[in-house]
């Protein structure tokens, strides 16, 4: 049985994601208390011994709306443990100004607010979550994530289960935003000369021709490019060794649109080039970089 938990902040997709999954053969129950999950499993596991209303594939939604049966998540995953059960637990969360903003836009609830402000609810959600969070096999950004977008992260969840072996996410960001929020490996790559004080190539991103021109007119750029494919070369295989099913590497420059892209866009296409599947994401890439850049730039 394919079995994915489902869980994350309130309004960071949930909802869309569930939908999702539905669309694509899963059973899906919505708001289960932890402290059930076992059994659930174990009820579907025992119906699918008559093949003719077998379920394959389940999705369980636990979130915050469980409030204090959450701290039975860790104990309800070593019960599934014990039934030889393999599952994933797709985990989405958002920063806090946009789920703040989702929630003005609809002007739904959130969960805690009966207890204290929105901000004081999304604060205590994300401190309730975080051991679920430190679980999750897969960890989804959606802060800057159109429907579209989400909808190809979870595709590329479910290929995971499909296929066997390692997969790469490479993902491009830009410092002045935070953090690539799950990468294994964070490559900071503002110490290369950066095109945005190039007046023509402002507007321009790293997938854009004149950009990797500019950058591959360095000897650095290209020595790193040559050591970067090196050194992943020689670091993957022994992450395979080692039982890791899902590596995610963060490429950061100062506003995520320039020097990161184009090394997230050359890594990917190293890996590719060695067999492994890789999936390249630019979570900044349409952000305007002539707005605040000049005050935050340290390492041109």
């Amino acid at each position: 049985m394919d079995i994915i938990i489902l869980t994350g902040m309130s309004g960071a997709g949930k909802s869309q994601a569930a939908a999702y999954f539905e669309d694509h053969g899963y059973f899906c129950i919505d708001n289960l208390p932890p402290v059930l999950l076992p059994g659930i499993v174990e009820s579907f596991m025992t119906i699918d011994k008559d093949s003719s209303i077998a379920v394959e594939k389940l999705c369980l939604v636990v979130d915050v709306r469980s409030r204090s049966l959450l701290a039975g998540f860790d104990s309800a995953m070593v019960k599934l443990d014990d039934l030889g059960c393999t599952y994933r637990i797709v985990f989405l969360e958002a920063n806090d100004n946009i789920l703040v903003s989702r929630y003005r836009q609809t002007r739904r609830s959130h969960p805690l607010t009966e207890e204290m402000s929105l901000v004081d609810a999304i604060a205590a959600e994300r401190r309730l979550l975080q051991p679920i969070r430190g679980r999750a096999t897969n960890i989804i950004d959606t802060t800057m994530t159109t429907l579209s977008a989400l909808r190809k992260e979870l595709r590329t969840v479910l290929d995971e289960a499909e296929a066997s072996g390692l997969s790469i996410y490479v993902e491009s960001f830009g410092f002045m935003y935070g953090l690539s929020s799950d990468s294994d490996n964070v490559l900071d790559v503002r110490f290369l000369p950066n095109p945005f004080w190039v007046e023509k190539l402002q507007m321009m991103s790293g997938k854009d021709e004149p950009i990797a021109e500019y950058l591959m007119g360095f000897e650095e750029t290209r020595q790193f490019l040559d050591k970067l494919g090196d050194m992943f070369k020689f670091m993957i295989p022994f992450y395979i060794r080692e039982g890791k099913s899902r590596l995610n590497i963060g490429v950061g420059c100062t506003g995520g649109r320039h020097r990161s892209v184009f090394i997230a866009e050359k890594l990917g296409q190293i890996l590719a080039d060695e067999g492994y599947r890789v999936t390249v994401h630019h979570r900044d890439i349409d952000r305007d970089p002539r707005y605040d850049v000049k005050k935050t730039e340290t390492n041109s």
